[in-house]
Parts: C-alpha cells; structure tokens; sequence
C-alpha cells in the first residue's frame, strides 16, 4: 500500500486526445491524480465538474488535474466533451494505473462482490513524492480538501 512521502509509481499512458502523458515529463509541478470508476455515471460526473469549476483555483496554487479510470480514450473524448472538463482523462484500459495506485480493489454492491476503482486521489508533489493521498473519497466537499492540501504540499 502505498503511503505518503512514498515515491509516486511512475507511469506513461495516453490521455482522451491520443497524446503521451508520462509523470515523469511533469517533474516541477504538482499533480493531482484523481482515480474514478466509471465515465457518465452520477458521482464520477459530480467529481469531475468539481474539478472543473476550480480548475483555476488549482492552477493558482501551481498545480495541475489528470484524471483517471480504466475506460478508454473515447469514452473519456465523449464525457469530456459533455461536461466541457478542463484537464486530460487518462487511458488505463489494462488496468497498469489503477493497479500501480493501489486502487483496484474487490467492493461490494447489494452483496454483490466485484472488482472495481476505489475512488482515490493523490497530490504528487514537484519531485514526484506522495504529497498527500485521499482514500475512498465522498465527491461533496472533496475538491475543497484537494485546495486546502494543495496549499500545504
């Protein structure tokens, strides 16, 4: 399990436009890696248009957004589209992120036992440190604790 002041799993995958994003190109700035289950569905579309509406409060405190899931890039192209999101969706359709993150992990629904993305954001710091790590996070009120660290990292 990964813990903070841990170096963060490097990685190298595509984003919802087909471009290469590989953490360690992004050494300088901090990273707020948020992992969600699924595209278009109600808690993931609320998490991502909280981003969205802060975005610029993120980049003020020097930091940028990437989300993530295991759909792939047109998924990600149609539901970034729709809520006009602000920041890259990452492709993680063989599960490398999710399982580097330590955030696929077995959940239960109505008794039902599956394996899926424990909603989790991480705050990367400028050199590539676990700044900060939110476990099984509730969307209300979480992009205001994201600002809150951010100024701490």
């Amino acid at each position: 399990m990964l813990k903070e002041g841990d170096k963060a799993p490097d990685f190298t995958t595509k984003d919802d436009q087909g471009n290469k994003v590989s953490l360690k190109d992004l050494r300088g700035k901090k990273v707020v890696l948020y992992f969600y289950p699924k595209d278009n569905t109600p808690g993931c579309t609320k998490e991502a248009c909280d981003f969205r509406d802060n975005f610029a409060r993120i980049q003020r405190k020097g930091a940028i957004v990437l989300g993530v899931s295991p759909e792939g890039e047109k998924s990600h192209t149609k539901f970034k589209s729709k809520f006009e999101l602000t920041f890259p969706l990452l492709v993680d359709q063989d599960k490398t992120l999710v399982n580097a993150y330590g955030v696929w992990q077995k959940k239960s629904l109505y008794g039902r036992l599956f394996m899926g993305v424990v909603r989790t954001t991480f705050i990367i710091d400028e050199h590539g440190k676990l700044a900060k790590i939110f476990p099984k996070v509730k969307v209300a009120g979480h992009v205001d604790a994201v600002l809150e660290a951010l100024g701490k990292a």
